[in-house]
């Protein structure tokens, strides 16, 4: 082999192992990109952001919008090199508007869309016999909207016709999903001489939150999560519900495989009521305060932070655990952009001492607690890991302003 062969091959050699260098480069590059780009973000109505700025990706090109809807939103794709297809980002615009953080304790009372069945039992009737009157027929999550055509939200009504009904037939309305449908139900004469269905009811909720956000026209948004039964687990349906405030007690710490707790009390006096509660989303309770001036809780202005301004690394957040608000430190330490949970988009670590010292880390009873990061409101806290009390989820507070709208 003469010198020049040799020297093109190793030439050829080097251009090929070139080629493979900047493949895996692109290979990497386009992983990367789309798992750290979201598949949908948000932008203040009226303003054009600067998507390199936003998302700093070598090589990735933002090609023109399409609009997809009547509200603004639109498409965005975005390619390779301006080659390679990388993946297409929805855009939906979103009201920037005055908002107040706050972390105070709100006490929260609702009542459900009808009367909720937490479960079928068995009753024991007149002559000893083991009965089970709507086995098979209500289930549980079940809400009796209905008897005999009245429509009903009290538990204390239903148990009321039903004591009357002469074991006949009951012919009841309930709510199952999304579906309202027809059911039969004939009473048992139990034991001790009443009639009864054998099942097992509810029909409001009470319990301590940390209120979150309010907007300058008093609007508010609470917990960062829905309030579910926790017998039958499902997402409770509500009529309407009222907000109070609270006051903490005493503090549960939470530890490595047993979660905390606030302990506090509940004022129901009318004075003390605070707000009307108007949904129970996904993403947290939502209503409107009696008065934006008159709350008298913790409220300080705050802009708006956006999830792709959000990044790993020191945060804060807002709470109440010994009588005042306080902030602490926390570490968000993942970002999950694309989390079909959206009460857990990032995890987040408890770093403070003073509130290590206090709580352990993160209990219940904090969910709702504003989360701050470069002097802006990025989100709240919504879960705490059970295995590790100092940390938690949260959830971006752009889904909470969502559901306000």
């Amino acid at each position: 082999m003469n010198l020049h062969t040799a020297t093109t091959r190793y030439r050829r050699f080097l251009w090929v192992l070139l080629a493979a260098a900047l493949a895996g480069l692109g290979v990497l590059i386009f992983q990367q990109a789309r798992k750290e780009i979201p598949d949908e973000v948000r932008v203040f109505s009226g303003r054009d952001p600067d998507w390199e700025e936003l998302f700093d990706f070598p090589f990735v090109s933002y090609e023109d919008a399409v609009e997809v809807s009547g509200n603004g939103s639109y498409r965005m794709e975005l390619k390779i090199f301006g080659l390679l297809p990388l993946k297409t980002v929805k855009v939906s615009p979103l009201r920037e508007q005055t908002i107040y953080a706050s972390g105070s304790p709100v006490g929260i009372y609702m009542e459900t869309r009808g009367i909720l069945v937490i479960d079928c039992g068995q009753i024991r009737d007149a002559s000893g016999v083991v009965q089970s009157p709507a086995e098979h027929i209500i289930q549980s999550g079940d809400y009796i909207c209905a008897v005999n055509g009245e429509e009903l939200s009290d538990k204390d009504r239903l148990i009321s016709l039903v004591a009357d009904s002469g074991g006949q037939t009951m012919e009841l309305e309930v709510l199952r999903g999304r579906e309202r449908i027809p059911l039969a139900v004939t009473p048992a004469l139990a034991e001790d001489g009443t009639y009864k269905l054998g099942i097992w009811v509810r029909d409001n909720i009470q319990g301590i939150g940390t209120l979150t956000c309010v907007t300058g026209n008093g609007q508010f948004a609470a917990l960062g999560h829905g309030i579910s039964d926790i017998d039958t687990g499902t997402r409770l349906e509500i009529e309407d519900g009222e907000l109070y405030h609270a006051q903490i007690l005493s503090i549960q710490k939470g530890e490595n495989g047993n979660p905390g707790e606030l302990r506090g009390v509940i004022n129901y006096e009318k004075s003390q009521k605070i707000g009307e509660i108007v949904q129970n989303t996904s993403n947290g309770i939502v209503g409107q305060l009696d008065s934006l001036e008159k709350c008298e809780m913790n409220l300080e202005e705050y802009p708006i932070g956006l999830k792709q301004e959000m990044q790993t690394g020191p945060a804060s957040i807002l709470c109440n655990v010994d009588g005042n608000v306080e902030e602490y430190s926390i570490e968000i330490t993942d970002i999950d952009w694309n989390s079909q949970d959206t009460n857990k988009s990032f995890e987040i670590h408890v770093t403070d001492k003073n509130l290590l010292e206090k709580t352990g880390g993160i209990v219940q009873g904090m969910s709702g607690s504003p989360i701050l990061q470069n002097g802006k409101l990025v989100g709240a806290v919504t879960h705490v890991f059970v295995q590790d009390s100092a940390g938690g989820y949260g959830i971006f507070i752009e889904n909470m302003l969502e559901s306000m709208e």
